[in-house]
């Protein structure tokens, strides 16, 4: 089984680790998307503190360390949802406060194809390890 899960992972702390390691019960083969420069300003509205190149060698050399079955890729530029179709997951895997449009998220499910299970992990001190209290800690 492949699981998937998205994300920006800029300052890539304890929480992104744990949220990796939540994964292992959904499946032997995990896929890290790490968002695209692009994606996250037009997404967030700003650009993320690190480059999208440091924040994949980060994520995959926090795989790495986890010992997992698992790779890091580049989202889509044009399309973010194109790794979809590319991967195949059998499960999605979202942050406890990952903010989806699920709605659009199942749609490009049923538009691929794809049988494929949507489940929302659990947070890891989250008054500690959130990603924007680490940005405002880093300012």
């Amino acid at each position: 089984m492949k699981v998937m899960v998205f994300g920006t992972f800029d300052n890539l702390h304890p929480g992104h680790r744990d949220y990796f390691r939540q994964t292992r019960r959904f499946g032997e083969e995990l896929i890290v998307v790490v968002a695209r420069d692009k994606n996250v300003l037009q997404i967030k509205g700003r650009l993320p503190q690190e480059d999208e190149k440091r924040r994949i060698k980060k994520a995959r050399m926090a795989l790495k360390e986890l010992n997992f079955c698992s790779r890091a890729v580049l989202g889509g530029i044009e399309n973010r949802w194109s790794v979809l179709k590319k991967f195949q997951p059998d499960f999605i895997c979202l942050g406890y406060d990952q903010k989806v449009d699920l709605r659009k998220l199942k749609d490009e499910i049923a538009k691929f194809r794809l049988c494929c299970k949507i489940k929302r992990m659990k947070s890891y001190h989250p008054e500690k390890y959130k990603s924007s209290y680490c940005r405002a800690t880093k300012l």
